[in-house]
């Protein structure tokens, strides 16, 4: 999510005002972070919990014989990245909620599959209502934050502690991503809110979206949000060993948010 034009990456670079090619740059440590630190704790997660059945991620479905050509199966998520991507290179928005169903649908009419489109829709409103509604409420949480003197209460803990000015990157970052539980809205909010008052302290508004990005993801996991949910229905986990994973995710993002902080606001590399 760091390294790619993700709805973050693109939210920091509309709040900074910098080009997503530089977010992008800026995303690669923690990434590179992220990455090291998630198969280390993969390896040791290993053979902890309940053993992944070929039932729960398809494995019936993947062995029948009337499988798409790969051309055809890859149509659809092509499409749909392709129309995602007209708003980075050519500057037309086109909303998801749009590009998502024109995926599904040329992948359906590219596989053959057009008499089982509403079939399709069908199971894929059922899986995601739930999700819908999370994301109802994470929306109206975003608003009321950002409505709220929750900025002043921040920035008076951070002068309190006597922490540098660049703390409160990763500090609203890390908040935000927590609040709403997502890292785009996290960022969103970070960016927004905080970011005025973390570029005026002297941080490069580079360095200061490097590291709101990267620390949203420390807490982006909780149950409220999204994420947690489509997570844990992809192998169909149960909510209470989902729970167990929060501790080892927060690792991961707190490693993201350390190495962010010390290359681009102790060692100042991001100009």
């Amino acid at each position: 999510m760091c390294i790619r034009d993700s709805p973050n990456a693109i939210a920091a670079a509309e709040a900074f005002n910098l080009p997503l090619t530089s977010i992008i740059a800026v995303g690669i440590i923690p990434a590179v972070t992220a990455l090291i630190v998630t198969s280390l704790l993969a390896k040791r997660l290993s053979m902890r919990g309940t053993e992944i059945t070929e039932a729960d991620i398809g494995g019936e479905a993947a062995q029948h014989k009337d499988l798409p050509p790969l051309w055809a199966a890859l149509s659809g998520p092509v499409v749909t990245i392709a129309i995602l991507l007209l708003r980075p290179i050519a500057g037309i928005t086109i909303d998801p909620l749009i590009a998502l169903p024109v995926g599904g649908i040329v992948g359906a009419i590219a596989m053959g599959k057009t008499r089982d489109m509403g079939h399709y829709f069908n199971a894929g409103l059922a899986k995601m209502s739930g999700v819908a509604m999370l994301l109802v409420g994470t929306g109206a949480l975003s608003g009321i934050i950002s409505n709220s003197g929750l900025k002043d209460v921040i920035i008076s803990f951070i002068e309190t502690l006597g922490l540098p000015g660049f703390m409160l990157a990763p500090i609203s970052g890390m908040l935000m991503g927590a609040a709403t539980a997502s890292a785009t809205a996290g960022t969103t909010l970070a960016s927004q809110i905080f970011g005025p008052t973390v570029v005026a302290s002297g941080v490069t508004p580079l360095a200061a979206a490097a590291m709101t990005h990267a620390s949203c993801f420390v807490f982006d996991g909780l149950p409220h949000g999204s994420f947690f949910h489509v997570s844990a229905g992809g192998v169909n986990m149960e909510i209470s060993e989902r729970l167990k994973l929060l501790g080892y995710e927060a690792i991961n993002g707190l490693a993201m948010m350390a190495v962010s902080t010390l290359v681009f606001g102790v060692l100042k590399l991001a100009g």
